[in-house]
């Protein structure tokens, strides 16, 4: 459909797809699937935000789906006046405007489960290697020099390991940990997270202090902010490095990992904490500027430092990984194509918002500044129309200043009743963008899912 009156009408079915950065191939076979066209940019004209926003203008795509670089803005989002979502094929949402999005009324989306188990894995296999001193051993042994001693070379039984931020991967690290017989502390400032922490027997610390001090081991798995809003940026600093294991004794590894986000620390702070010896190995995934492609120039702030591991950012880059995170996000765009139900929203980690009455139903869906009174516009709007309301689902997003609401109703509204929408929500709330965006379709009896 278009925007009417600055407001995004949405088609009632998704019909096409702009696919950004390299998705698994499998993911436009899963689109078509459900009757959405995928297209996929090249490289080259990726790295021209210009050109991918004259194409969004002319094929006014419904989904955007990304990895991690292009950055998607204002003037990307009003390209296409039919654009109802963008959908992060990874973790990471700092590519992406949130702001933006929330006044557009375009929902934001990822994948917090994907990529869990090769981000793990890559964190063991760097403990392991670094905690062995693999990585020499195996230099010098292109050099013909035989290194073969056990200075400096330890087990993880028995160790200590802190991890900082107890999300989806770090429960996995915590729970890998275990198996291998190392003793999990954590850091993580959500109460729910220490709470589910303590509940599973690792051991909360107070501060980032305490958890570089109690520690062998250091890895980190936070997002680019916390649930509070506030930037990670610089989160861990050179104080923090220099007490790694300072409660271990000299016989500790203090090995430090980042495979998160390169801006959580400043380069120079590790690289002065190893050179003095606070930090004895560290391996980094990530860094604070990366390259949009593999043939741009890009300056390794780490280079020529041996005791810091440096591989470019393949944490989620596994013959595994990818395709499942092609399912997951195409499973995502299901839920939100037929039945308009929204999860893994970035505004709402954790939340679903959707409806789960029986079918035959329409779906009006809402996307509205959380301005007083706008909510009531919409209820008003289904009562006055004679439909039922058979059941509804809303969450604020406060933060962002914008709610979504998602109602199943007997019939649909007639798009002058859909317009008084628009005109009620604006005169009680007082707020000119009180609707960012409306959709309404039919959910059949007979549908089938994906």
């Amino acid at each position: 459909m278009a925007k009417i009156d600055g407001v995004r009408f949405l088609n009632d079915q998704f019909k096409k797809a702009l696919i950004l950065e390299h998705p698994d191939p499998s993911l436009d076979d899963y689109l078509r699937a459900q009757g959405i066209e995928p297209e996929r940019l090249p490289d080259a004209v990726v790295q021209q935000p210009e050109a991918v926003i004259e194409r969004l203008k002319e094929g006014q795509h419904d989904l955007i789906f990304k990895r991690s670089r292009f950055l998607v803005d204002e003037r990307v989002l009003q390209a296409s006046e039919n654009l109802a979502a963008v959908i992060l094929c990874c973790i990471g949402d700092d590519s992406v405007d949130k702001e933006a999005c929330a006044r557009e009324g375009v929902m934001v989306m990822n994948d917090p489960i994907s990529n869990a188990r090769s981000v793990v894995e890559l964190v063991f296999g760097e403990m392991i290697c670094l905690a062995r001193r693999v990585f020499q051993a195996n230099e010098a042994a292109h050099r013909h020099v035989w290194t073969k001693d056990n200075r400096k070379r330890y087990e993880l039984q028995g160790k200590t390991i802190a991890i900082i931020g107890l999300g989806n991967i770090g429960k996995q690290v915590a729970q890998m940990a275990e198996k291998f017989g190392m003793q999990v502390y954590f850091y993580d400032n959500r109460e729910v997270a220490r709470e589910v922490g303590r509940t599973l027997g690792w051991t909360a610390c107070r501060t980032l202090t305490e958890a570089f001090r109690v520690a062998d081991f250091v890895t980190v798995h936070v997002s680019a902010e916390d649930h509070r809003g506030r930037s990670n940026r610089n989160l861990i600093t050179y104080e923090h490095f220099a007490q790694l294991g300072a409660e271990r004794g000299p016989n500790s590894p203090r090995i430090f990992i980042n495979a998160a986000r390169g801006f959580i620390h400043k380069p120079e702070d590790l690289i002065r904490a190893v050179q003095e010896g606070h930090v004895q190995a560290a391996a980094v995934d990530v860094y604070p500027s990366e390259p949009a492609s593999k043939d741009d120039t890009w300056h390794n702030p780490y280079a020529g430092i041996p005791e810091i591991v440096c591989t470019p950012h393949i944490g989620a880059a596994t013959q595994e990984a990818q395709p499942r995170i092609a399912a997951y996000v195409a499973g995502t765009a299901h839920l939100f194509n037929k039945y308009g139900t929204v999860r893994d929203t970035v505004f709402g980690p954790g939340q679903v918002i959707g409806v789960e009455a029986e079918p035959p139903y329409w779906v009006l869906s809402v996307v509205h500044s959380d301005a007083r009174g706008t909510k009531k516009a919409i209820s008003d709007a289904i009562y006055e129309a004679g439909a039922s309301n058979l059941q509804s689902s809303h969450r604020d997003f406060s933060r962002y200043g914008f709610a979504y609401e998602v109602s199943a109703i007997d019939k649909p509204l007639s798009q002058e009743q859909l317009m008084r929408i628009v005109e009620t929500a604006r005169r009680i709330s007082g707020d000119p963008t009180a609707i960012r965006a409306i959709r309404q379709f039919y959910v059949p009896a007979n549908g089938t899912d994906f």
